[in-house]
C-alpha cells in the first residue's frame, strides 16, 4: 500500500488569511488527507507559515515589535484559525525553525557544489527615501509585457511573466510610494535554472500529464519563453544567513527557502514524536530511505505554480540527491470577491477569523469546496453562499436528517424499529448509492473537489428521494411495518452520509455518526458501503441534538454585504 505526503502551500505570516487563500491550497489539501484517512490510507498531512521576507520586516515594525516577535504571535493566531476550520495537519510548522535554517544551506551548498549557483554582480534598486535596497516584490510599477499598473518587481500577477526590477517601466517603492530611486551593484547567488530546463521539462512532460491544465499550462509558458536564472539571496536581515563568503549580510530569498519548508517542517513532525515512538523524515522525503513508495501531492493556487513547478524541482535535481519530487500537482485559480481580488492590506473580502465569526467552518467548507475554482477563477458572492448552504446543507442533508429525526422520536421512541424487511425499493436505493460512491471515490482520486461534491449532494438527495417514495408519515397509519423498516433503512442512509461527508463538513459528519449510538462505524470508501444501508441494528438509539445546519436569512446577507462589501456597496 502506498503512504500518502501531502503539502498545502504555506500560508504567508503577515496577517490572518482570506478565503481565497483558504480554498487555493489549505482546504482542498484536507478534504483529500480527510478522503485518504476514510480509504484506510496512510497519509501525512504537512504545512507551515512562510515566516520570511520583507513583508514580515514590515509588518512587524507597522505592529511595534521585533520580527521574531510578530511572527511567533502570528503563527499562533492561524494555527488556531487552522483548528477552527477543522484543517487535520499532522503538523503545522514555521520556517524560521532551526531545521529549515539547516536544510536550506545545506541545498545551497549541494547546489554550488555541483555547479548549478553562481555569483553575479547586479544592479538592485535602492531607495533614497527609504534608505534600504529594496526587494523585488518592494518594487511597484508598470508590467512591460502587459501593461498591469501594479505590477511587482518579481512577477506580475496579473500576466504571471518573471521579471526584474529594472524591467518595471516608472518604478516606486511599494514601502514609501517614492520613485526616488537608483540602481546599485550588488552581489547575489543565482540558481541556474537554465541548466536545468531540459531536465525539468522532461519531468513536466512525465509527470504532468495527471495536473491540471493551469499547472502544465504554466510550467511550459516559462520554459517556452526561455526559462531564466533565479537570484536567490537578498539584502535583508530577517532571513537565513547566506553560508559563503562575501555574503554574510545577506539572507537566501524567501521562496528559496518556502518550499524547503515542506521537508524541515516533517523533520519538526519527527522530532516531535511522543516518547517510544520513532518518526522518520527520511522515509518520507528520500527514496534511498523508504520513500520510494510514497505519493507526494502538492495544492496551491496559480500564482505559486511557477516556484512549484520549476524552481523548487530545479534545487531539488540540482542537490544531486534522491530527494522525492512531487507527483500529484493540484493547481487552483484564483477565487475573487464580487469578481475583484481578495486583499489582505486593504481588508478586502471575508477572511478566515471573520468567517469563523459568522457561521460553523463547516458552512464554509462546504460552499468553497463545491464552488472551488479549478478550471477558472471564480467570485464569492453573499446570495450565492447563502444559496448553496440553504439548499445543499439545510435543504437536502439537513432536511433529510430533520425527517428522521421526527419520525423516530414521533412513532418509534427515539431507536431504530425492528419490524419489516427491504423489498424492491431498498434494493433500488442501494443500487443508484452504489454507484454513486463509486463515481465520489473516482472523482477524489482524480482532485475533482467540484465533482466530489456533486456526486456527495447526490447521495444526500437519494435519502430525501427514498422518503418521499416510502413516505412513512402516511404509512404509519396504513401500514406500519413497512413505515418501521422505512426508518430503520433511513437510518442506514443517516450513518452513510455521515461517513461519507467527513473529507468536506467533518462536524456535521460526526455528529451523523454519533446520533446513532452503538451503531457499527463504517470504514473505506468501496461501493459495498451502500449495502450498510440495510445493516443498522434494530433498537439502536437515534438522537441528533438538534438541528444539523440553520438558515442563512436574507437580512444576515444584506448585514453581511454593508460589512464586508459587495456589489450594492
Amino acid at each position: 500500500m502506498a503512504r500518502h505526503l501531502i503539502t498545502s502551500a504555506l500560508p504567508y505570516i503577515n496577517g490572518v488569511k482570506h478565503l481565497g487563500n483558504l480554498v487555493g491550497s489549505m482546504l482542498p489539501a484536507d478534504a483529500y488527507a480527510r478522503f485518504l484517512r476514510l480509504s484506510g490510507e496512510e497519509v501525512l498531512f504537512i504545512c507551515a507559515t512562510d515566516e520570511h521576507g520583507t513583508p514580515a520586516e514590515l509588518a512587524a515594525a507597522a505592529a511595534g515589535c521585533e520580527v521574531e516577535e510578530f511572527c511567533t504571535r502570528n503563527h499562533e493566531i492561524q494555527a488556531r484559525l487552522c483548528e477552527g476550520f477543522e484543517l487535520s495537519f499532522d503538523h503545522f510548522g514555521r520556517t524560521s525553525h532551526l531545521a529549515n535554517h539547516q536544510l536550506t544551506q545545506h541545498f545551497a551548498e549541494q547546489l554550488l557544489a555541483n555547479g548549478f549557483l553562481e555569483s553575479r554582480v547586479t544592479k538592485q534598486v535602492y531607495s533614497l527615501a527609504d534608505g534600504r535596497f529594496l526587494p523585488d516584490r518592494y518594487v511597484e510599477g508598470t508590467c512591460p509585457n502587459c501593461g498591469y499598473e501594479n505590477a511587482r518587481g518579481d512577477q506580475c500577477e496579473n500576466c504571471t511573466k518573471t521579471l526584474d526590477p529594472a524591467e518595471l517601466i516608472h518604478p516606486r517603492s511599494a514601502i514609501s510610494g517614492s520613485t526616488d530611486l537608483e540602481l546599485r551593484d550588488s552581489a547575489h547567488m543565482f540558481l541556474l535554472q537554465s541548466k536545468l530546463a531540459d531536465r525539468l521539462r522532461a519531468w513536466i512532460d512525465d509527470k504532468g500529464s495527471q495536473w491540471p491544465t493551469v499547472a502544465t499550462s504554466i510550467a511550459r509558458k516559462w520554459l517556452d519563453e526561455g526559462l531564466q536564472d533565479r537570484g536567490i539571496t537578498r539584502d535583508l536581515k530577517w532571513g537565513i544567513p547566506v553560508p559563503f563568503e562575501g555574503f554574510e549580510s545577506k539572507v537566501f530569498y524567501v521562496w528559496f527557502d518556502a518550499p524547503i519548508g515542506y521537508l524541515s517542517a516533517t523533520v519538526e513532525w519527527a522530532q516531535l514524536a511522543p516518547e517510544g515512538e520513532t518518526r522518520s523524515f527520511e522515509s518520507w522525503w528520500r527514496t534511498d530511505q523508504g520513500a520510494e513508495d510514497v505519493i507526494y501531492t502538492q495544492f496551491m493556487a496559480k500564482d505559486n505554480i511557477p516556484f512549484h513547478t520549476l524552481s523548487f524541482p530545479a534545487t531539488i535535481m540540482g542537490s544531486g540527491e534522491p530527494w522525492k519530487l512531487v507527483d500529484q500537482l493540484k493547481g487552483f485559480n484564483w477565487l475573487n470577491y464580487y469578481g475583484d481580488k481578495f486583499s489582505t492590506s486593504q481588508h478586502r473580502g471575508v477572511f478566515m477569523g471573520d468567517a469563523l465569526e459568522l457561521l460553523p467552518a463547516d458552512t464554509w467548507r462546504w460552499y468553497l469546496l463545491s464552488n472551488a475554482p479549478e478550471t477558472s477563477d471564480t467570485s464569492f458572492r453573499w446570495e450565492l453562499f447563502a444559496d448553496s448552504v440553504n439548499k445543499d446543507l439545510v435543504g437536502t442533508l439537513g432536511n433529510f436528517a430533520n425527517r428522521c429525526v421526527a419520525q423516530i422520536d414521533r412513532h418509534f421512541d427515539g431507536v431504530a424499529p425492528s419490524a419489516g424487511e427491504p423489498g424492491d425499493v431498498e434494493r433500488s436505493l442501494v443500487k443508484r448509492v452504489r454507484g454513486l460512491i463509486e463515481e465520489y471515490d473516482a472523482h477524489f482520486n482524480a482532485l475533482e473537489f467540484r465533482k466530489s461534491a456533486a456526486t456527495l449532494r447526490a447521495i444526500w438527495a437519494e435519502g430525501n428521494v427514498y422518503l418521499e417514495e416510502r413516505e412513512p408519515w402516511r404509512a404509519i397509519k396504513t401500514d406500519p411495518v413497512m413505515a418501521a423498516m422505512t426508518m430503520r433503512v433511513a437510518l442506514g442512509m443517516v450513518r452513510l452520509c455521515g461517513h461519507l461527508s467527513t473529507p468536506f463538513i467533518p462536524a456535521a459528519a460526526q455528529r451523523l455518526v454519533n446520533s446513532l449510538d452503538g451503531a457499527e462505524v463504517l470504514s473505506g470508501v468501496g461501493s459495498e458501503l451502500a449495502d450498510s444501508i440495510l445493516e443498522i441494528q434494530a433498537g439502536t438509539p437515534f438522537d441528533m441534538g438538534g438541528l444539523l445546519f440553520a438558515r442563512v436569512t436574507e437580512e444576515q446577507v444584506a448585514d453581511w454585504v454593508l460589512r464586508f462589501g459587495g456589489a450594492e456597496s
